[in-house]
């Protein structure tokens, strides 16, 4: 199963804009950056990179501006996941939950990064907790499918820092090839 970064938020982010209240863009967006902001939610593929920087100066304005709406670093932090900065999306998300750990989307974008960061585990407790958050059906649907895709990386194995996992696997394959070396054929 291939995880692409991009796969799950499109259509995830357009099921909870139809049946959340309307979006509350921050008044630190011109014009341009709101639009730029609409198309990532659209399809965050198709942003250039001069825009996606565009996109992310404004949010950062805007989060130096309100720094404790959580929902603005929610903003900044799937702008810099677009613009591929993964470890300070992490941060950003991190600091929103932290500001406000009863707000569903920041929970569920938090478990989302960690999910495509394989930080299965603790993905998966955020998306818990998410799911517990959920004040409609659309967002406990969404909450549902990324626990869903996290379960099945813990299956596949498909998760960070499983060097453990690797190791024991390729010790594991050793010792059968080792027993099929030694092991007595049978003589018809």
């Amino acid at each position: 199963m291939k995880f692409d970064i991009h796969s799950q938020t499109e259509s995830d982010e357009m099921a909870l804009a139809t049946t959340a209240a309307p979006l509350a863009l921050p008044g630190e967006l011109n014009q341009h950056g709101a639009a730029l902001l609409m198309q990532m939610f659209r399809d965050p593929r198709v942003l250039e990179e001069e825009e996606r920087k565009e996109l992310v100066a404004q949010l950062r304005t805007a989060v130096e501006l309100q720094p404790n709406v959580s929902e603005i670093r929610v903003l900044l932090g799937m702008a810099l996941c677009v613009d591929l900065q993964a470890q300070e999306a992490l941060e950003q998300l991190r600091e929103s939950v932290r500001q406000a750990p009863d707000c569903f989307i920041a929970r569920l974008k938090f478990g989302e990064l960690l999910m495509r960061l394989r930080v299965c585990r603790q993905a998966a407790e955020e998306t818990q907790k998410a799911a517990k958050l959920a004040s409609n059906a659309a967002q406990a649907d969404l909450a549902r499918r990324q626990a869903a895709a996290i379960r099945t990386m813990l299956r596949e194995g498909i998760e960070r820092g499983g060097y453990g996992g690797l190791l024991s696997r390729a010790f594991s394959f050793a010792r059968k090839t080792r027993q099929r070396q030694t092991a007595p054929v049978p003589v018809k």
